[in-house]
């Protein structure tokens, strides 16, 4: 997100990039160091709200108030319809081959008439007919593929979704998480129906390059609505990227203080010396984000190239984990051997991938879909047979998975936020049974079903993209629907107990105390009795908050 916000901020605004990268972070780390997670959920569900809105609009304006579904399919199928001399005068100077920078990329490099088109012009190889209005797309399956990996190692590796889910109760952790998955489909759904069919319908002069920094979006939106779509569209990824950044920071400091410090450094440590280690952490890492974003540019590693490879580097983590939260027989030290060994393997797959394909290796070469498919599915793949070797024939363990919480140590024996529901360890079953049906048949609804219903429509026909265009816009608004109304709903209560507060304080009006209560924790805990488990994310809010 980094990438792509310094970059769209260069294009927009004209700020050099290194610029952009660098102070982007400190409006995550402002309020993320003072806040903690607290403000983080705060700040997510009301960037959230504001990005959902700014989605909606841009669905409004492509397919409703300036543009229909039958309009952008026809300008579709004439953008497939161009020779590529068509193209090469269409992206020219002056109307002429002589001057066409159609397969440079570069506009100062006029005239080359061979090599890799860089403009959305003419048909596209390895899809049905050559077409952008089929799900039969050899490129469009290698990127789903590269996808699922990057992103089941996203989601497993990434500390902030463990916190979250630890931090929230059960039964909200299961059903929060299944329909904000839903709810974040829209975004890459209806977000690349509207502006990114609108970008090649257009035939907007945006370059392979430029489309892979994250430039569509905001060449769109100021196509549509000028200054003002630019503006809109710097607030989204604004939102996006602060949003993102601050629940990275709380994660990696919680990491830091609790794993590190706490664990190897002062194992008594006070809540007062962990939130001052978390808060050193977040501006350290802050700094670090940007740093790195402008390194990697430095690179020319763009968006698109870093999406692709990060399933190369944490994707074979994904199976080690899942088996150590799951089997009983797993080996920790074999999880640690299949992740860094599944790494290995899958550097040497993607720089031998690249070799073959091309007869070099470079930063283009390695970027092709064929060779960050090889790397991430030797990534995940490798990983996950070698954890299940070493655990089932040269270090089998039978772990009791009842045990876990003795050793999980509650900071100053701090028990608040620990109440009933949340110990109830059928109410935790009855979570896990909910969320394991239905996420598996979700699963398996978007990832098999839905594309292989596309397949017989081959090529899209009108009314067959009215309809898909139709799904998508209903899943924009129904998503910012529940994203903006469904939290307000389910917190009315503590809602309606903060402003009747806050009207009693601005009336000078005296309240009983015990209306205002926080809710009583379940028991002092005096280790080891019967062990507590005490989510570290918990303790970071509420030493947060007390700060």
């Amino acid at each position: 997100l980094l990438l792509g916000g310094a970059a769209t901020v260069e294009a927009l605004t004209g700020m050099k990039y290194e610029l952009a990268a660098f102070l982007i972070p400190w409006g995550v780390i402002l309020y993320t160091s003072t806040g903690g997670l607290k403000a983080t959920f705060m700040a997510s569900y009301l960037h959230t709200m504001i990005i959902f809105a700014v989605l909606i609009t841009m669905i409004t304006l492509v397919y409703i108030k300036v543009y229909s579904s039958d309009q952008i399919y026809s300008f579709l199928d004439n953008t497939v319809s161009y020779s590529p001399e068509q193209c090469m005068a269409i992206y020219s100077t002056d109307g002429t081959v002589e001057t066409s920078f159609f397969y440079s990329g570069d506009k100062t490099v006029l005239g080359q008439t061979e090599g890799t088109a860089q403009y959305a012009c003419g048909p596209v190889s390895g899809n049905a007919q050559g077409s952008y209005l089929t799900m039969l797309s050899g490129d469009g399956l290698m990127f789903g593929i590269i996808n699922i990996v990057g992103n089941f190692g996203t989601v497993f590796v990434d500390q902030s979704y463990w916190q979250s889910a630890i931090a929230a109760r059960p039964a909200s952790a299961a059903k929060g998480y299944l329909l904000g998955g839903i709810c974040w489909f829209a975004i890459p759904f209806s977000l690349a129906t509207s502006l990114g069919l609108a970008s090649t319908a257009l035939m907007l002069p945006i370059s392979r390059g430029e489309a892979g920094s994250g430039l569509v979006p905001p060449a769109v939106a100021d196509n549509l609505l000028g200054s003002a779509g630019a503006v809109l569209v710097l607030i989204m990824l604004f939102m996006a990227i602060v949003s993102t950044g601050s629940a990275e920071s709380i994660a990696v400091s919680s990491l830091v203080a609790y794993d590190i410090y706490r664990e190897y450094i002062n194992p008594e440590a006070t809540g007062k010396q962990i939130l001052w280690v978390s808060r050193v952490t977040i501006v350290v890492f802050g700094v670090f984000m940007g740093l790195f974003a402008i390194a990697l540019n430095a690179m020319g590693l763009n968006l698109g190239w870093v999406y692709l490879f990060m399933g190369i580097v944490i994707g074979s983590a994904v199976i080690p984990l899942w088996n150590m939260m799951t089997w009983d027989k797993a080996s920790g030290k074999g999880a640690i051997i299949a992740a860094w060994g599944g790494f290995a393997l899958a550097l040497i797959a993607w720089f031998v991938g690249a070799s073959v394909e091309s007869g070099s290796v470079s930063v283009a070469t390695l970027g092709s879909n064929p060779v960050m498919l090889s790397g991430n599915l030797v990534a995940i793949l490798s990983s996950g047979f070698i954890h299940y070797v070493y655990s089932k024939f040269i270090d089998p363990q039978e772990y009791d998975f009842s045990t876990l919480d003795a050793n999980i140590h509650l900071v100053e024996q701090d028990t608040a936020g620990l109440t009933e529901d949340i110990l109830d360890k059928d109410e935790i079953r009855r979570s896990k049974r909910w969320i394991v049906r239905r996420g598996y048949l979700l699963t398996f609804v978007l990832i098999i079903v839905w594309p292989v219903l596309s397949i017989p429509a081959q090529v899209f026909t009108e009314s067959y993209f009215a309809f898909w265009v139709l799904v998508s816009i209903a899943w924009g608004f129904g998503a910012a629907i529940v994203i903006t109304f469904l939290p307000l709903f389910e917190s009315q209560d503590e809602i309606g107990k903060v402003c009747s507060g806050m009207f009693n304080f601005v009336m000078c009006k005296k309240v009983e105390g015990e209306e205002f209560a926080e809710e009583e924790p379940v028991k002092e805990v005096d280790e080891p009795a019967e062990p507590v488990k005490e989510p570290e994310a918990e303790v970071e809010a509420d030493a947060g908050e007390s700060a």
